[in-house]
């Protein structure tokens, strides 16, 4: 049975129109190959599908139930072809994507989170938070599309792009002698003797590796007296009057009682944050979607 989508519209146009003429006028074709076609289905359907004579065309009982079918049949068509263009246009389909904790309160990745999701509402996007080390492995077998992540050693079979620079900050408690420095004049060498709450070894993420790599570079090897895992509660310890830290800006739009943020001196005091892919995986074209938009 060879049933093609044009005999079906045929034969639509004539149950339709109960009349051959008119059938062969609005598809735009003569009226004999018209009549051949018709022909051709219902020796392919193997059943009478129009009743007809010199002057009326009617719908047989099988050709009522055909019709049905064949309305269905071509909504069918048509929504796959549409699902099929819009998956195109990345505006149908899921990603997964691995953020580390400071990512939400970075402005770009928000407002193209937004953007994306006002955009493209039936994207389902997964939201993994892992920090940049443990995004790694996930990104190599496909468990995560995309990374945001802090600058880290990567495997050559990861694709980084810059999204941005930011500042580190000094993070003191509210009333520390500290919190009364002159704008833009904390250096390291203020927190050297400080009690410093930081991130566990063995937590993993890049930025324990990072500012103490700055931090040594000062010469400054910092008192650590409390470890903890999260960001969030190196803020919330700090608070406490436990200790003094160094974070990413970002974290700045976290508003805790009793914290305050302090611009650093040093001008390398900054960090990057990277989108991060797999170099030979294609991207969804919903993933390359967000990509423009956080690289925009």
């Amino acid at each position: 049975m060879n049933i093609e989508l044009r005999h079906l519209r045929y034969f639509i146009a004539v149950a339709e129109e109960l009349h051959f003429g008119r059938a062969a006028e609005r598809l735009r074709i003569s009226q004999p190959p018209l009549s051949q076609q018709i022909q051709a289905l219902e020796d392919m359907v193997g059943a009478r599908l129009l009743a007809r004579n010199n002057r009326n065309v009617s719908l047989t009982q099988a050709g009522e139930m055909f019709l049905k079918e064949a309305y269905q049949v071509l909504d069918q068509v048509g929504r796959a072809a549409e699902k099929a263009a819009r998956l195109d246009r990345g505006e149908l389909g899921e990603m997964t994507i691995g953020f580390t904790s400071s990512a939400p309160f970075i402005g770009v990745v928000a407002r193209s989170l937004r953007a994306f999701r006002q955009h493209s509402p039936q994207v389902h996007i997964k939201m993994r938070e892992i920090n940049t080390k443990q995004q790694i492995e996930p990104l190599l077998n496909g468990e995560l599309d995309l990374g945001v992540m802090r600058n880290t050693r990567l495997p050559e079979a990861l694709h980084y792009q810059l999204l941005l620079r930011e500042p580190l900050v000094a993070v003191v408690p509210e009333g520390h002698p500290l919190a009364e420095t002159p704008g833009g004049a904390l250096r390291f060498q203020h927190l050297a003797q400080e009690p410093f709450v930081f991130f566990s070894r063995e937590v993993g993420t890049a930025l324990y590796d990072e500012i103490l790599l700055l931090l040594g570079k000062a010469g400054i090897t910092p008192y650590i007296t409390q470890e903890v895992g999260e960001a969030m509660t190196i803020i919330g310890l700090v608070s406490a009057g436990l200790g003094v830290s160094i974070l990413p800006a970002s974290f700045a739009r976290v508003r805790v009682d009793g914290v305050r943020y302090l611009p650093l001196a040093e001008p390398d005091a900054t960090t990057e944050v990277w989108l991060v892919h797999h170099r030979r995986r294609p991207l969804t074209a919903a993933a390359q979607a967000l990509m423009a938009l956080m690289l925009k």
